[in-house]
Order: structure tokens, then C-alpha cells, then sequence
């Protein structure tokens, strides 16, 4: 079958300074610089929303307005301008007594597909004595942009393939590590899927979508959901006689509204009488939305 495995890396880099201090607070006195934040952002384009911004700052305040010129780089970008996206203005102001502006840019919602990554280059353009060599790299930054879909619950009801890691190291009486399953809207607790036997006939989980900020769509999970029984999927029982489940500290779970995915990370644990007895590990999981044609197919030609 077509496996939809598709995870988002997103490698935020970030600088900061530490000073030294006995009884009084040390602020900085050196000389004027001026740097992006970040050599890398990631920005979700919503569909009503206005501009996002791209911070940069100065080492010091000074009296006096500051203006710089923000040109984009053609090299590493594969977002068009004037297509995706558009700066509000080339040239940016750090107003007189402050140390920070924003490049504003506007993302072109209706120009942006759903499995798109697009990034462009900014570069800022000013007097070389601004320019820290110690920070040379934070003259550039790269700005990625993703779709931000309306949310959905019904989107992620029905039925939806799952492959899971954890069912390759432990299979128990499963075939293949992908089961078809299906899925509802929980009835009472608000943007909760009820995943029906999900890992295992008998054993249904729940997940929670969080819709508070686009571009940090996370999924959660209640503390010590009932995965499995030990005995038939591990050959022992050395707690309850329940494998447990809740998300990962670890690694955080995702949720792509646009194509109706979930990156669920699951940490595996096992209790007995409420106390720790082990914890089994934390396993990667990915859950597809499909259609009915597509879940028929699926049972028809491969068996799921």
C-alpha cells in the first residue's frame, strides 16, 4: 500500500548572551551590532491572517532612529515573492531608544498547497563596523512557511491507517506493524478522536487535539491508557497485566490539519498496583485519515 510517511524536521537555532554578575546587574556596553534573531524560523500562513514577522535587534538603544534595508536572497529559496509571500517593506526601523524590529511578511494563503515547504532567504543590509564576526551567520535567516488548514475534528473521524513502531518490535498477534482502524469524535470531551482497538482488538485510546496555536498543532494523550495486556504481546507479566501508554515527554506528537495526519509519539510503560514497574520506550506512530473507497481497497487487495 502507498505509505504516507511524512515528518516535518524544523531546526531552530537561537543565540544568547551571559554576563557575569556579583550584587549588581551587568548589561552590556560593547559597541553596536545588529543581527537577526534566529537563522531559521518556521511560520505557519493562516488562512484570515495579516503578517507574520521575522524579529531582528541591536546590541544597543540609541537615540535616534535606525533604518536598514532587508534584501532577499535568490540562493536557497524556493518560494517565488510576489507568489508565496510579500514584505510589507524593504527597509525596517528600530525607533530611537529601542533594540528590536520585525521584517513583516505576508503569506499568500491561496498560493500555498497543503504538502508545500517553502523558504526564502533575508539578508540585512547595513555598515560593516554593525556587523559582529563573532555572529556573522545572523545577518542571514532562513524563513520557512507551511499551510495552516482550518481545523477540523470531523477530518480525523473514520476510518485511518496506523503504522507503529511499536507494533514492529511487538506484535503480538498482529500480522503487520499497519492496522486499518476506525475512529470516532469522542461524545462529551471536546477535539477528542476515540481510536477503536487501536494497537489491539479490545483496547481502544484517545487523542487530543490541541487547536490554541496553528503553528504548534500538538496532539496529547491521558496518562496510563490501556494498550494491551502484557501476557499476549510481551509473553510475561510483571505488573497488572497491562501495557499502559500516555504521549512522550520526549518527543512531541503532531497533528497536520491539512492533510489529516497524526505524528503520535508514545511513551510504553508498565505499573503494578499504581507504582512504576519499567518503562518499555517511547515509539513513533503515524495515523492516516482515508477515505472509504480507500479503506475498502485496502481490505479488498491487501488484506487490512
Amino acid at each position: 500500500m502507498k505509505k504516507y510517511m511524512l515528518s516535518v524536521l524544523v531546526a531552530m537555532v537561537a543565540v544568547g548572551w551571559m554576563t557575569a554578575c556579583d550584587e549588581e546587574y551587568t548589561t552590556y556596553n560593547g559597541p553596536e551590532y545588529v543581527m537577526f534573531a534566529d537563522t531559521m524560523s518556521l511560520h505557519m500562513v493562516e488562512q484570515d491572517a495579516d503578517f507574520f514577522t521575522v524579529p531582528f535587534s541591536s546590541t544597543i538603544a540609541c537615540d535616534y532612529d535606525r533604518t536598514f534595508a532587508v534584501e532577499i536572497i535568490d540562493e536557497g529559496s524556493n518560494a517565488i515573492e510576489g507568489l508565496h509571500y510579500r514584505l510589507e517593506s524593504n527597509t525596517i526601523t528600530i525607533p530611537a531608544g529601542e533594540l528590536a524590529a520585525d521584517v513583516r511578511v505576508k503569506g499568500i494563503y491561496e498560493h500555498i498547497e497543503p504538502t508545500d515547504s517553502l523558504g526564502f532567504r533575508l539578508r540585512l543590509v547595513m555598515p560593516e563596523q554593525l556587523n559582529w564576526d563573532l555572529y556573522e551567520c545572523y545577518n542571514e535567516t532562513k524563513v520557512i512557511m507551511y499551510k495552516a488548514c482550518p481545523f477540523d475534528i470531523n477530518n480525523f473521524s473514520g476510518w485511518c491507517v496506523l503504522t507503529s513502531m511499536f507494533l514492529r518490535d511487538y506484535p503480538g498477534e498482529n500480522a503487520s506493524y499497519q492496522r486499518l482502524i476506525q475512529t470516532e469524535v469522542h461524545p462529551t470531551e471536546t477535539n477528542t478522536v476515540i481510536l477503536r482497538n487501536a494497537m489491539f482488538d479490545g483496547y481502544d485510546l484517545k487523542i487530543k487535539f490541541d487547536t490554541t496555536d496553528s503553528s504548534n498543532p500538538l496532539v496529547t494523550m491521558d496518562e496510563d491508557q490501556v494498550l494491551s495486556d502484557e501476557a499476549s504481546v510481551l509473553g510475561w507479566i510483571l505488573g497488572d497485566n497491562h501495557i499502559l501508554c500516555t504521549d512522550s515527554y520526549y518527543y512531541p506528537s503532531y497533528y497536520n490539519a491539512c492533510q489529516s495526519f497524526v505524528e503520535l509519539w508514545l511513551e510504553v510503560y508498565v505499573e503494578k498496583l499504581g507504582a512504576p514497574v519499567g518503562t518499555i520506550g517511547h515509539f513513533y506512530n503515524i495515523l492516516e485519515w482515508i477515505s472509504d473507497e480507500e479503506a475498502e481497497r485496502l481490505q479488498r487487495e491487501e488484506g487490512m
